[in-house]
């Protein structure tokens, strides 16, 4: 799996898996939006892009289908360390 933070903007970390071509976007405001299909050189050039935000808009947000995003590890441990904390 590919990552890319970003320091500013309205995009903050894009995290790409080539095998499943599953792009997945982190907002500033926390929101994640992810989409499947998406080809690996529209990830690279995403990454590269000026403004990453207005490449998403104008490049990938009609163009493929979103997806449910994909829980990353350390968002599973930590929803399994609070399940295990208040019985849930």
């Amino acid at each position: 799996m590919d990552k890319k933070h970003f320091p500013s903007g309205r995009i903050r970390e894009i995290t790409y898996a080539a095998k499943e071509r599953h792009l997945q976007i982190t907002w500033d405001n926390k929101t994640i939006t992810a989409y499947r299909p998406v080809p690996r050189e529209i990830f690279d050039r995403l990454c590269k892009a000026s403004n990453p935000a207005t490449y998403f808009e104008d490049r990938i947000a009609e163009e493929y289908p979103q997806v449910t995003p994909v829980k990353s590890r350390d968002q599973a441990t930590a929803i399994k360390n609070l399940k295990d904390l208040f019985g849930n």
